[in-house]
């Protein structure tokens, strides 16, 4: 084991470089960088104040090719793209992820200031789907084809069907706007510094829980399944009829012997689902005025903040690769099967 983890770790270098470069160079070749968007902001300027008579090269006009050549350089735009990666790569180490091209603000303090909100319902997602997914999936098996099965099943396909900004939407328009019971977004109120301790969690609570709802639909749909169909798989296994013929009890038999072997494939996600702490859907926390991970990376996306763009994968790409690994380690904790290197 000690010795996988090892080898899985060295190739978290290769990977990581071999990602974050094509990431990187993608970002040199999409147009619309810093320098276009000045030169673009800059036309429009003299387009409102010609009466909107001027033309593109007249908003190119506005800066000499010395100057465009002096916003390239403080952009590290003027450099091959290895020599830029490199570059990246060695303030990296220092855990330095550069500043925004589009506030002037360091990355990570942009990154530190919207992580508390992902780490609330990335955690939150996190735990609640597997808390109840597990359980649910553990008595939709055992009673299948019955009344709780069925109607269950119906809420999990077409809440899996759904988008979850849809089911958003919908939520802020019953709950929110018609019946008033859940506020309208955001992720605190106005009043919450004014708030006790206690006054605080409880608004937090208030205003997470239409949101949670609309992040938990599709993963907590997916791993209910999967828990129901593997477990009704090894129920009909020859391990688990053997056991039961030797006199075992039926539920013993379960808890014993398939339950554990049904936790594979769920363990197996386990890893994976680190992701939840560092990323959001963008459409979900526009609609209910969420300042997360998530938007944070969207705009950067549609403003071409590289840095931004760049230290969110860097950091995702990161997450996912341990995240592989931890899955690894689950697995081989749920089953005593395996034997890394045997």
């Amino acid at each position: 084991m000690i010795s996988y983890l090892l080898r899985r770790l060295l190739l978290v270098v290769p990977t990581f470089i071999g990602i974050t470069l094509l990431i990187f160079a993608l970002t040199r070749f999409v147009p619309g960088g810093p320098v276009e968007r000045m030169l673009l902001s800059l036309q429009m300027q003299g387009s409102a104040e010609t009466g909107g008579t001027s033309s593109v090269t007249d908003g190119n006009n506005a800066l000499s090719e010395d100057q465009i050549a002096e916003l390239n350089a403080f952009y590290g735009l003027d450099k091959p793209v290895f020599e830029a990666y490199y570059d990246w790569l060695t303030k990296l180490v220092v855990l330095d992820l550069g500043e925004s091209t589009r506030y002037y603000e360091p990355v990570w303090d942009m990154i530190a200031e919207r992580l508390p909100v992902s780490l609330f319902y990335g955690g939150m997602t996190f735990l609640l789907s597997y808390l109840i997914s597990i359980p649910l999936g553990y008595l939709k098996a055992l009673k299948h084809g019955s009344i709780l099965d069925s109607t269950s099943s119906i809420a999990i396909f077409v809440g899996f069907a759904l988008p979850g900004y849809v089911i958003g939407v919908f939520l802020i328009s019953l709950f929110s706007y018609q019946l008033e019971w859940f506020p309208m977004g955001g992720f605190v109120g106005d009043d919450f510094d004014d708030f006790g301790a206690f006054e605080q969690i409880k608004d937090i609570m208030w205003h997470a829980v239409l949101p949670l709802f609309c992040y938990l639909i599709g993963d907590f749909a997916l791993l209910t399944m999967t828990m129901k169909n593997n477990l009704m798989e090894n129920l009909a296994a020859d391990y688990v009829r053997t056991a039961i013929a030797k006199g075992l009890p039926f539920r013993k038999a379960v808890r014993k012997h398939a339950l554990r072997n049904s936790l594979i494939p769920v363990a197996s996600h386990f890893g994976n689902s680190l992701m939840f702490f560092m990323t959001g859907s963008f459409l979900i926390e526009v609609i209910f005025n969420i300042d997360g991970i998530g938007l944070l990376g969207y705009e950067a996306i549609m403003e071409r903040d590289y840095p931004v763009v760049m230290g969110l994968f860097a950091i995702n790409a990161m997450m996912l690769m341990l995240g592989n690994i931890l899955s690894d380690v689950c697995v081989a904790v749920v089953d005593p099967r395996v034997k890394f290197g045997a």
